[in-house]
């Protein structure tokens, strides 16, 4: 397990859920779900849990005291990522805005399927 790897992951991860927390248009607009760019009350309301999610399993990846939480954490993260590529891809309004969400969200997903997988090399 490269844990500089999945901790780095973690830390990306809870950026961003703070950022799209605080300012929903970072997700919204890539998504299509801000017209205009203007995210609407209903559109931010449904953003910011799954911001805050994501803010959430990151934390938990880069703070996890032992391998064994770590790993934990990743799984969650794993599965958030690959529930937010079926959910996305299924629902977002274009082809383009699918055909990205898939790319952020599996890329993500094999990122920390690699840092569990990958053992680092020692200097």
């Amino acid at each position: 397990m490269d844990r500089r790897l999945l901790r780095t992951v973690g830390v990306a991860t809870a950026a961003y859920g703070v950022a799209v927390a605080a300012w929903p248009v970072v997700l919204a607009s890539p998504s299509g779900l801000a017209p205009g760019g203007r995210v609407p009350r209903d559109v931010a309301t449904c953003l910011r849990p799954l911001a805050l999610r994501d803010a959430a399993c990151g934390l938990a990846m880069a703070l996890a005291p032992d391998d064994r939480s770590l790993r934990t954490a990743t799984a969650l993260r794993i599965a958030s990522d690959l529930s937010d590529a079926l959910t996305l891809t299924t629902t977002l309004p274009g082809r383009r805005h699918r055909t990205m969400a898939l790319t952020v969200s599996v890329g993500w997903a094999a990122l920390s399927v690699v840092g569990l997988a990958r053992t680092p090399r020692r200097a």
